[in-house]
């Protein structure tokens, strides 16, 4: 099979596993009173060039959910895009640990939400109007869940309505890497800087195993956020082989050098897509996604031809290219494509 089926099926970095078989040595406290915490929580200021405060935990969606719960309370409003993970695919996590919050989609174009949709969703709800949920936090998937990617100037914009009525700023950083590779910007650009408050930081996307993690950009979020990972049971107690996992990821730019490998591998399928008329994408191709309209016997002969990939829909399809996905198997989806779209191949289908 030639998987694009998402970037979670791929192997781990070798990198990371190596950093295990080092962390595997001799004892060492636990719950994250270990030396390669104490020394995550120093590299990771120092990649975001400001103090923060790193929790390993074990998914994304446990990230997601506990800094939401950690900037809201029970009865706060989360802004978020309609297309946001935590609103389609997470079985509101958020509202479960959030004992309540609610999720308020707005509206945006490819996945990301708009600053004057935002605006109007947020002035549809006066201060102290006690008969509506309060607005609280906003949340930002970058890259989006349509693989798309907020520009610095749009997160800045975004983060400055939510401050004009106190709201915090949660990024949803699952496919961060391939944001900042595709931006070219310092970490500290497209978080902080703009106005972020706290984010989830993916790792297991782009060739991590088995660890993610949340990021703390106000200090005043830390002691909250504390004791809702260990009320959820996201406290390691072997906290030094997640903590080794994270420092590994980003020692000398690996987290990076994958990110761009899988951007690579889709913008390449993207220039071929681009000579065939008959494909349509849903979304620009700005990260390593990419969501395709496609009549569904074409679909059908892709995977007769071995190619995995998920159906979005009937006539929707999602590529998710690997850190390790090669240029030959970008090629041969592009080839494959073609064929199956041409007009012999969609008459004889008719």
């Amino acid at each position: 099979m030639i998987d694009y089926r998402s970037d979670n099926t791929g192997r781990a970095a070798p990198e990371i596993l190596e950093a295990l078989i080092r962390a595997n040595r001799d004892t060492a406290l636990g719950y994250g009173a270990d030396d390669w915490t104490a020394s995550l929580q120093r590299r990771f200021s120092d990649l975001f060039e400001t103090a923060v405060r790193v929790f390993p935990v074990a998914t994304g969606t446990a990230a997601n959910a506990l800094s939401l719960a950690a900037v809201s309370p029970s009865w706060g409003i989360i802004y978020c895009s309609e297309a946001a993970h935590i609103n389609t695919s997470e079985a509101n996590a958020a509202g479960f640990f959030g004992g309540g919050l609610k999720l308020a989609p707005v509206a945006g174009e490819y996945g990301r939400i708009s600053a004057a949709a935002l605006c109007d969703a947020v002035a549809a709800i006066a201060p102290g109007q006690i008969h509506r949920g309060q607005p609280a936090a906003i949340n930002l998937t970058q890259a989006s869940d349509l693989g798309t990617i907020y520009s610095l100037a749009e997160l800045q914009a975004i983060a400055e309505i939510a401050k004009s009525r106190g709201l915090r700023a949660h990024m949803d950083g699952a496919r961060f890497a391939n944001a900042v590779a595709r931006l070219g910007c310092s970490p500290a650009e497209a978080t902080w800087r703009c106005g972020i408050d706290i984010m989830s930081f993916g790792a297991t996307k782009n060739g991590g195993l088995l660890c993610d993690a949340i990021v703390v950009f106000k200090p005043e979020l830390v002691d909250g956020l504390a004791v809702q990972l260990r009320r959820a049971g996201q406290v390691w107690s072997k906290m030094r082989f997640a903590s080794a996992q994270l420092l590994a990821y980003v020692e000398n730019g690996l987290w990076l050098q994958m990110a761009r490998a899988s951007n690579a591998i889709a913008a390449q399928i993207a220039a071929g897509l681009a000579e065939l008329p008959a494909a349509r994408l849903l979304a620009p191709v700005e990260a390593n996604e990419i969501f395709l309209e496609l009549p569904n016997h074409v679909m059908d002969a892709l995977e007769a031809d071995g190619f995995g990939f998920y159906r979005r829909s009937k006539t929707l399809a999602r590529f998710v290219c690997r850190f390790d996905a090669t240029e030959a198997e970008a090629d041969a989806l592009v080839g494959a494509l073609r064929r199956h779209l041409s007009p012999a191949s969609a008459r004889a289908a008719g």
